[in-house]
C-alpha cells in the first residue's frame, strides 16, 4: 500500500497584486495612544524576546508614534501540528474527494491556464514586464479625524486608492509587478509537476525571477522599496515549490529578508503596540494582514514550526486583526460586530476595505460618533484563518473557531464577501488554501447546508475561464483585470483543490 500525504494539508492568500492597491504609504498622521478595553491576560512572548514589553523601555523611531497602544492578547495554550506542506498536485483522481469528472475538468482547466501563461510570457522570461505598481496613500486614521473638513479630506484620500497604483510617479520605474507575478507563475508551474530541466518556459521564468530580485548588494526584492515584502514572499514560495538545489541560496536570502522586515523590538516596537508582529509592503512599511499572511505562507512553505519566533510574533498581529471582543482590545473591535471575521489591518487604529465598500470610510470615519467599527470581509478572513492554522493554533482555539464560524456564515465562491467581485481571484486562492489547511472535505454552513468545497470551488472557477484558457476580472481594482494576474491566481486555486489527501491503495 502506497501512502500519500493525507488528512490535513497546507493552505495564500497569495495576493500578488492585491498589493498594488491595498498597499498604503507610511505618512499617515499620528494616532493618540489609547487603552481600549479591560485587561486581557498577557500572551507568551517568543523565547528569544529579551526586551521588556513596557512601552517606556523602548526608544521608538518616528513611525512608531503612529502605532496604538493596546492590552496584550490572551496567551495561546493549545496547539495542533501545522498542516503538512504539499507542493504538487496529483494526477490520480482517487486521491482527491471529488467526482472523477470534476477532477478531470479541474486538471484540464489548469493545463489550459498554463498554456495561456506560456503564450503570454515575455521574451525575457517574465510576466507583466513594464507594468507599474506603487503603494497607494493611506487614509488618515479615524481616531485623528474630527470635524467636517477632516472627514472630507479622508474621503477624498480614500477615493484615490483604486487608481494610485497606475498614476504614481514611481509606478513606471520599478519591476515589482513583474517579479511578483513571475514568482507566482513559477509556483503554479512547479506545483503542476513541471521542472526546469524539461520545461523551457519554467527555466526562463526562474532565471528571470532571480535576476529581478538580485541587486549589486545581493537579494533586493524591489529597488523602489514599496513592494519589497510582497515580492520577497512570492519569491520564497515560488522557489520553495521549485525544489531545486541551485536556488537554495536565493530562497534562504528571501526568507531572511522577510524575517527582518517584521516589526518587533528591533525597531523599537513593543508587543503592546498594534504594529507588532506584522509586516508591510516595503522593507519597513506600515503592517497589514495581506503582507503578514504572505510572510507566514512563505515560512510555512519552507517548513517553519509553530515555535518559530517570527510565527509567534505574527500570531499577536493576527489576533488584533479579528472582530472578536474577547481577544482583541482595539476600540473598533470592542464596538464592532464580534463576528470573528478579519479586517485589513489593526495598525493606526485599523482599516477595512469592506467598511469603505459599505460607505463608512476605510477607517470607519464616516460612522456616527461613538459607533465607529470596522467590517470583516472574505479575503482577509480566509487569509488569517489559514495563517492561524499554519501557526499551529488548535482548532479549539477561540480565535480559530470564531473565524471558522464567520466562514460558515458567509460561505460562497461566487464573490469576495464584503467586497463583491473586487479582489475575487485573490479571494478564491486564499479560500482554497484555507479550506485545504483545515483538513475538512466538507463544510456545513449556518443554514445547515453541507458543501463539498472542492467541487463548488472548481465549478465556480471553471465557469469563468475564457476560451483562450485565461481568466480576467471585470473589476479593475487591484489589477485583476490583467489576464496574467487573474489566471495565475485561478490556476493556483484549482491546484489547491486537487492536491492529494487520500490514501492510495
Amino acid at each position: 500500500m502506497k501512502i500519500q500525504l493525507c488528512n490535513t494539508i497546507q493552505c495564500h492568500c497569495l495576493t500578488a497584486l492585491c498589493a498594488m492597491a491595498c498597499c498604503v504609504s507610511f505618512a499617515s498622521p499620528c494616532v493618540a495612544m489609547m487603552n481600549a478595553a479591560p485587561p486581557i491576560d498577557p500572551i507568551k512572548l517568543p523565547a528569544n524576546t529579551t526586551a521588556d514589553i513596557s512601552q517606556t523601555q523602548h526608544v521608538a523611531p518616528p513611525t512608531a508614534a503612529r502605532a496604538t497602544t493596546l492590552n496584550m492578547p490572551a496567551a495561546t495554550v493549545s496547539f495542533d501540528p501545522p498542516p503538512p506542506v504539499i507542493q504538487r498536485v496529483t494526477t490520480n483522481a482517487s486521491l482527491v474527494p471529488i467526482s472523477p469528472a470534476t477532477f478531470a475538468h479541474a486538471l484540464e482547466a489548469i493545463d489550459k491556464g498554463i498554456l495561456f501563461l506560456k503564450s503570454s510570457q515575455s521574451a525575457g522570461g517574465g510576466w507583466m514586464d513594464g507594468v507599474g505598481a506603487a503603494p497607494t496613500p493611506t487614509v488618515p486614521p479615524s481616531a485623528a479625524v474630527s470635524g467636517d473638513a477632516q472627514t472630507k479630506t479622508a474621503a477624498a484620500t480614500s477615493a484615490t486608492t483604486s487608481t494610485a497604483a497606475s498614476t504614481s510617479p514611481s509606478a513606471t520605474t520599478n519591476s515589482a509587478a513583474s517579479a511578483a507575478v513571475t514568482a507566482l507563475v513559477v509556483r503554479a508551474f512547479a506545483q503542476r509537476g513541471l521542472n526546469i530541466q524539461s520545461d523551457a518556459a519554467l527555466d526562463r521564468a526562474t532565471t528571470r525571477l532571480v535576476a529581478l530580485v538580485t541587486g549589486k548588494n545581493g537579494f533586493e526584492p524591489d529597488s523602489s522599496g514599496g513592494m519589497a515584502t510582497y515580492v520577497a514572499s512570492c519569491t520564497a514560495m515560488g522557489l520553495a515549490a521549485l525544489q531545486e538545489t541551485k536556488y537554495e541560496k536565493t530562497l534562504a536570502a528571501a526568507l531572511a529578508w522577510i524575517r527582518e522586515s517584521q516589526w518587533d523590538e528591533n525597531e523599537g516596537i513593543a508587543p503592546t503596540q498594534d504594529w507588532y508582529g506584522g509586516v508591510g509592503y516595503g522593507s519597513k512599511g506600515r503592517p497589514d494582514l495581506s503582507n503578514t499572511q504572505l510572510m507566514l505562507d512563505a515560512l510555512h512553505e519552507s517548513n517553519a514550526t509553530a515555535k518559530d519566533a517570527s510565527v509567534e510574533r505574527a500570531v499577536i498581529f493576527l489576533t488584533r486583526c479579528q472582530n472578536l471582543k474577547s481577544t482583541n482590545a482595539a476600540a473598533w473591535a470592542q464596538t464592532g460586530s464580534n463576528d470573528g471575521g478579519m479586517v485589513y489591518t489593526p495598525a493606526n487604529d485599523g482599516e477595512s476595505f469592506a467598511s469603505e465598500m459599505a460607505g463608512e470610510g476605510r477607517t470607519g470615519e464616516k460612522m456616527p460618533p461613538g459607533t465607529r467599527a470596522l467590517r470583516s470581509y472574505g479575503s482577509m478572513t480566509y487569509a488569517a484563518y489559514k495563517s492561524m492554522l499554519f501557526a499551529g493554533l488548535s482548532k479549539n482555539d477561540p480565535r480559530v473557531q470564531a473565524a471558522q464560524k464567520w466562514i460558515e456564515s458567509n460561505f460562497t465562491f461566487s464573490e469576495n464577501p464584503g467586497l463583491g467581485q473586487q479582489g475575487y481571484y485573490y479571494y478564491i486562492h486564499a479560500a482554497a488554501r484555507a479550506m485545504l489547511a483545515c483538513g475538512n472535505d466538507t463544510l456545513t454552513d449556518t443554514a445547515g447546508t453541507k458543501h463539498n468545497w472542492r467541487e463548488e470551488l472548481i465549478d465556480s472557477i471553471i465557469v469563468r475561464q475564457r476560451p483562450n484558457g485565461s481568466w480576467q476580472n471585470p473589476e479593475t481594482r487591484w489589477m485583476e483585470d490583467s489576464p496574467d494576474l487573474a489566471t495565475v491566481f485561478a490556476v493556483l486555486a484549482l491546484e489547491e483543490a486537487i492536491k492529494p489527501v487520500r490514501i492510495s491503495q
